[in-house]
């Protein structure tokens, strides 16, 4: 914030009106329950790029499992992946257990409480440090995330693009003059809740607003104009062929994904990218090159596209039988019985799969 925008702004009336409305208007999350330092990292973690609402009974299982960072230190991987299956972005859950091991090992089990410390841990940016931070150890560091840009970009009436990393470090400038010493943790919490529930990305509830008086979009009647953002490059499509593979006593192929990449470390059915969906010759080809002959192969009515951040998979799936059983040369490779499925960790493209096959009594 410039002296200029400090010499006007109504810091003080806009921190009690903030934590004034918190106080009141706040959800029952929780990770409210016990702001310690793991369960706010934990619930910050899963709530990147995801929904409240979604993340909860997954924290709350997560918790079950891993109630302290030495049971989440001590998990092996297949135990980890399962528990987060279904939320999507894996590298979140590697990296948090790389850096609470970190946690564990070097800080004696205790999550440090400066930002460059916090900050150096694997995973974590300066969004999820200032979280912790704030929340846990009541220290007046902001935490700047898309909620909070937007509320900002409003109630400053800051016009420079969101998604580039300058206009970050200026919000963040601007909340260590604006953040509430007393009371960080309502303050962060407040702007985030703010964002989330009232100042949302369209159709603002400016009428409900608590901080309406200090905005300055409101004023010039601009809110529905902010922030701004440039736009995404278009994802890149890719069209996969994913097979149901079963052997003559009735099991099925499954496959582990490589350790590192996209969706490293889950299971899926075998699965191969295709030029031409519709080539049948290219199709048999290309997975009797990678899994080996079959008796027969069929398509089936599944038919799926899933969409990631930057990449859009078209999914079909074909049915049929594997001659070859001899597997021990691809340890990324099991034969298990249907009823073992829900055992292993799979993506969500792959569990709409497998409740499809079920569908049309393929399992």
């Amino acid at each position: 914030m410039t002296n200029a925008v400090a010499d006007t702004f109504e810091t003080n009336a806009f921190r009690k009106n903030l934590t004034s409305w918190f106080a009141i208007h706040k959800r029952e999350l929780p990770w409210r329950e016990e702001s310690t330092p793991y369960r706010v990292w934990v619930s910050e973690i899963m709530l990147q790029q995801t929904r409240v609402d979604t993340v909860i009974p997954y924290y709350e299982q997560f918790m079950r499992t891993f109630p302290t960072m030495t049971d989440l230190a001590e998990a092996d991987e297949d135990t980890l992946l399962k528990t987060w299956e279904g939320l999507g972005y894996y590298s979140r859950v590697r990296n948090l257990q790389s850096a609470v091991r970190e946690v564990v090992e070097e800080y004696g089990g205790e999550v440090p409480d400066s930002r460059e410390a916090v900050e150096s841990l694997k995973g974590v940016g300066p969004y999820t440090a200032g979280a912790i931070l704030s929340i846990a150890y009541g220290k007046p560091e902001p935490a700047v995330d898309g909620n909070v840009m937007r509320v900002l970009s409003r109630v400053l009436l800051i016009s420079d693009d969101i998604s580039k990393q300058k206009t970050r470090k200026q919000f963040e400038q601007a909340l260590y003059e604006m953040i509430d010493p007393r009371d960080p943790s309502s303050f962060n919490q407040g702007l985030m809740e703010l964002g989330a529930l009232v100042c949302t990305p369209t159709s603002p509830g400016c009428l409900l607003c608590p901080v309406r008086e200090q905005c300055r979009a409101y004023e010039q009647g601009v809110q529905e104009e902010l922030p701004v953002k440039s736009k995404k490059k278009k994802a890149k499509e890719k069209e996969l062929a994913s097979f149901l593979l079963r052997s003559k006593e009735g099991k099925v192929l499954i496959e582990k994904r490589p350790s590192t990449g996209l969706l490293a470390g889950l299971w899926q059915f075998p699965q191969v990218e295709v030029a031409d969906p519709s080539n049948e010759v290219e199709r048999k080809q290309l997975l009797k090159d990678t899994y080996g002959p079959q008796t027969s192969l069929e398509s089936s009515n599944a038919d799926i596209t899933h969409v990631f951040s930057h990449l859009v998979w078209h999914i079909q799936l074909y049915y049929g039988r594997v001659k070859d059983q001899d597997l021990h040369k691809h340890v990324h490779l099991r034969w298990v019985d249907v009823h073992e499925l829900e055992a292993y960790a799979f993506p969500v493209f792959q569990q709409k799969l497998i409740n499809q096959c079920y569908e049309e009594g393929l399992l």
